[in-house]
């Protein structure tokens, strides 16, 4: 432990001093009393004694190198005089950090997201032997009949589970109050090394056909809704039915899917249950549920992959869908099983931003650079200032390479002080960048707490920050001439030398700035395009209402029935201008095709591609502002046992009927070879907007709500209105509650149903925006500081150049025109920068080319006017010279 004490010594080393010196007196008593013993005078003997000692000052660097460690002393001593050095220049110090902490806090916010999203290992027992068991090419997603086969079959991996994501509601009708949570396997929670807080956990026992309704909470949940009480045995509504709560997760854990925290955990085998009716345990061709597993001890995931190849072949042919056409058995039978490491979970989170935080935390990298370039400049100008300190410390004989050393040292510890505000910055401005977030219109939930990950980042960031910025700085002030420096002869030169390195940093500023605002003002057109496209409906004003029966146990006859008595009712409510019904609206997250056949004079010709579907009312067109082109609308008499209809939409005409009017021909769809109902086209509709707002028109097919058999544990009930459309919510409500208790109501409206979907964009645009626009700043502050000590360098010239009759607007454009080739020349090189960094952007565009002219042009020219107008306040302040005190100062 001897490098303890050393380390120990670095801040007592005036201990240390004061025991050296303590023993050397030792030592020069005791020899000086042998001494004179021995007959020798004592003021003899102490003479003699330190001589036989030796040189003391040596002595005691000797053994002060021997019990302190002498680099990190070095350090301190380093520091401590950083230390005092910034806290004598306050102001100097106060806008350093807190550019620089703007710089690494936007930094470490991105990354912390990226790391919550990414690189964070899930919260379980050794997390990095975990692999995802998914078909390659053919998904991730498994049939219950897979998933069985899979778990009895396969002997690769030491365990596997089975789980997906839920919404559970807590309320047994009326209004809904969700709760995420997960349909989990028996073996989940062992597999993962899950303890319980209460209670106990899911187990195997609990995971069998007809189980027993139960339920494991999560440590959060439990300490939100109970605050930490006792629920053991208690029960929770869950969807209308009663679950025996049996124990609550351990703290920190809430699944295994980043991004999405479960708070409530049933047995898998609780689906028929929750959804009754539609048997998701052995029908072969419903794919909803997601598998892990656990590598053995130092096993390897190609091994493994490569044991669950093998056992592929069986298990697909035992969990082959017999409803299906003999070639589609063979392709599903062609398929393979893979793993793939996941010590990370899994996050559609993950993979619908990940581009998106990659291209992010490039520009707040670039912003940084920007910030460092201003402080850089603060640095300069300082050196110029303690030239006569540096001076002296060189004529005393200090080292250039220790002074360079002293210099960095202060950078370092200047960035430190940054990243300490940036880490406070970060901590606040992660969780706004989180609330951008959106994942399939639910909160996005992620763990951004502080670890090893983030305080790494954040201190390399730091140290390398103030490398970059303090080694130019420091470099230059090593180099000062003693002898001109102490007789200010030097600062000329040294003034000539920060204002080429300045010019220089402002040119890069300048550049990268243009790029960072033509980036955000790409992203910007582009998501204002997307916000104002014609999505074929109109979005404002209109309340959408998800009714759910399922959890009334009502039949699918009595829940259409009363479906349609509630949408007469809505119609009646006051403020409602049209109202309909419909399988599904646009833009909301679930979706609907098919193959379909279209009769011709030769029989019927299939669809080149899929279909997309709706299922709508009558009134469905007036309520979403869609318009009707060609032939009639439903009518309320379009219902069961009446002759099948169907609207299609402009594409689907087009591209099935070229230049024939398609109405009055006929359709069906085709699934696995099997024809459905003949549907006679009845009208044709403009295009809208089926899943995404950025999509390319596709074929749709409308088909009135209540022809065919179609099953949905809900409906969605759309209300227009002039009104905000959150007033007809009581109205609603209480319609219901008359109607059918039971039934459940969720409401959103149709605008913030757009909206969620724009959610990437909407980051983008806003996130590029702020920081081009601090970018921009950046960049004018370092140019107005440039040009304000190029000014106060130059007062003397500027004072004679107006004694000797110069015009005042001559000097300001003298000025000015120095400020012009620095920003001329910045956006010449920004420009062919924005052309290159652009295309990174391209695939997040909309309506608007990477290296869109107008846009690159308006750029230039915002950044040219911002810049100049900087510039100009130093240039009317150098025109009011006053030529007689600018001459008396020198």
């Amino acid at each position: 432990m001897a490098w303890l004490r050393r380390v120990l010594n670095v801040f007592r080393s005036d201990r240390v001093d004061r025991e050296v010196e303590r023993e050397m007196a030792f030592h020069v008593a005791e020899r000086v009393d042998e001494l004179v013993a021995a007959g020798m005078s004592e003021a003899k003997a102490r003479r003699e004694a330190r001589r036989r000692l030796g040189r003391q000052a040596d002595l005691r660097a000797r053994v002060h190198r021997v019990e302190v460690l002498g680099w990190l002393e070095s350090l301190v001593s380093d520091l401590r005089y950083a230390l005092r050095a910034l806290r004598a220049n306050p102001g100097f110090t106060a806008v350093a950090v807190l550019s620089l902490g703007l710089g690494i806090g936007a930094n470490t916010a991105i990354f912390s997201l990226i790391n919550a999203v990414m690189l964070r290992s899930l919260p379980v027992e050794r997390p990095e032997e975990l692999v995802q068991v998914d078909m390659g090419d053919g998904g991730s997603f498994f049939t219950n009949p897979l998933w069985e086969e899979i778990r009895d079959r396969q002997e690769a991996l030491t365990g596997v589970l089975a789980f997906n994501d839920a919404q559970f509601n807590l309320t047994g009708g009326g209004v809904v109050r969700r709760a995420s949570g997960a349909w989990v396997s028996g073996g989940y929670f062992e597999l993962l090394g899950v303890a319980a807080t209460r209670g106990r956990l899911i187990t195997h026992s609990d995971d069998v056909r007809g189980c027993p309704p139960v339920a494991v909470l999560s440590h959060a949940f439990w300490e939100r809704e109970y605050g930490g009480g006792d629920v053991v045995g208690r029960t929770i509504s869950l969807g209308g039915s009663a679950f025996e709560i049996i124990g609550v997760s351990g703290a920190g854990f809430s699944g295994v899917h980043v991004g999405r925290s479960a708070e409530i955990f049933v047995p898998l085998c609780s689906v028929d249950v929750l959804l009754a009716g539609r048997d998701l345990l052995d029908t072969r061709s419903t794919w909803f549920l997601y598998i892990l597993g656990r590598l053995p001890p130092d096993g390897l995931v190609d091994e493994a992959g490569s044991a669950l190849g093998i056992t592929a072949p069986s298990v697909f042919e035992a969990a082959v869908p017999t409803h299906w056409t003999a070639e589609e058995q063979r392709r599903f039978m062609d398929r393979t099983l893979t793993a793939v490491p996941a010590p990370n979970g899994l996050s559609t989170v993950r993979r619908q931003y990940r581009e998106a935080l990659f291209i992010l935390l490039v520009v707040v990298g670039v912003v940084l650079l920007i910030a460092c370039a201003n402080v850089a400049q603060l640095l300069m100008a300082r050196a110029t200032a303690r030239q006569h300190e540096v001076a002296v410390r060189l004529a005393l004989g200090v080292g250039r390479g220790r002074l360079v050393r002293q210099l960095l040292t202060e950078s370092v510890f200047l960035a430190l002080l940054g990243a300490v505000v940036g880490v406070l910055f970060a901590r606040w401005s992660s969780r706004v960048v989180v609330g951008f977030l959106a994942d399939s219109g639910r909160a996005v939930a992620l763990d951004l707490s502080l670890d090893l990950h983030v305080l790494g980042f954040t201190i390399a960031v730091a140290v390398l920050t103030g490398i970059l910025f303090g080694l130019a700085p420091a470099w230059r002030s090593a180099r000062v001439a003693p002898q001109r420096a102490m007789r200010g002869a030097g600062r000329g030169v040294v003034g000539d030398v920060r204002q080429r390195f300045a010019r220089g940093l402002v040119t890069a500023q300048v550049a990268l700035s243009l790029v960072l605002v033509a980036g955000a003002g790409l992203l910007v057109g582009s998501f204002r395009r997307l916000a104002t496209v014609d999505p074929g409906f109109e979005r404002e004003g209109v309340l959408i209402a998800t009714v759910g029966w399922s959890e009334a146990g009502l039949s699918d006859e009595r829940a259409s029935g009363l479906s349609r008595e509630l949408l007469e009712r809505a119609r009646r409510i006051p403020g409602v201008h049209a109202a309909s019904a419909a399988l599904l609206t646009p833009i909301g997250g679930t979706s609907w095709n098919d193959d379909v056949a279209f009769e011709d004079g030769s029989g019927w010709r299939s669809s080149v591609a899929p279909v997309w579907f709706n299922a709508v009312t009558d009134g469905y067109l007036e309520t979403l502002g869609t318009r009707l082109l060609a032939g009639r609308d439903f009518t309320p008499e379009d219902t069961e046992g009446a002759p099948p209809v169907a609207l299609v939409n402009q594409t689907l005409a087009r591209r099935y009927f070229g230049d024939e009017s398609p109405v009055g021909r006929h359709m069906r769809t085709v699934v696995h070879d099997s024809l459905g109902a003949r549907m006679e086209i009845v009208g044709v509709v403009e295009d809208t907007k089926y899943r995404s707002v950025d999509e390319e028109s596709g074929p749709i097919a409308y088909m009135p709500l209540g022809q065919g058999e179609l099953w949905s544990p809900s409906v969605e009930l759309a209300l227009r209105t002039d009104a905000g459309p959150e007033a007809l919510i009581p109205g609603v409500t209480a319609a219901m509650e008359e109607i059918h208790p039971a039934i459940t109501l969720e409401f959103t409206t149709l605008e913030d149903q757009v909206a969620v979907s724009l959610a990437r964009p909407r980051l983008l645009a806003t996130l590029s925006g702020f920081f081009g626009g601090l970018a921009l700043l950046l960049a004018v502050i370092g140019l107005y500081g440039t040009m304000s000590y190029s000014v106060a360098r130059r007062r003397n010239e500027m004072g004679i150049r107006i004694a000797l009759g110069a015009a005042r607007t001559g000097i300001v454009g003298l000025v000015a025109g120095e400020a012009g080739r620095v920003v001329v020349l910045g956006i010449v090189a920004g420009g062919l920068l924005a052309l290159a960094a652009t295309r990174l952007i391209s695939s997040f565009l909309y309506g608007v080319t990477a290296t869109d002219p107008l846009t690159l042009t308006l750029s230039a020219l915002a950044l040219a006017a911002v810049a100049m107008g900087a510039a100009l306040v130093p240039a009317w302040r150098a025109a009011g010279v006053d030529p007689m005190e600018a001459l008396r100062e020198e």
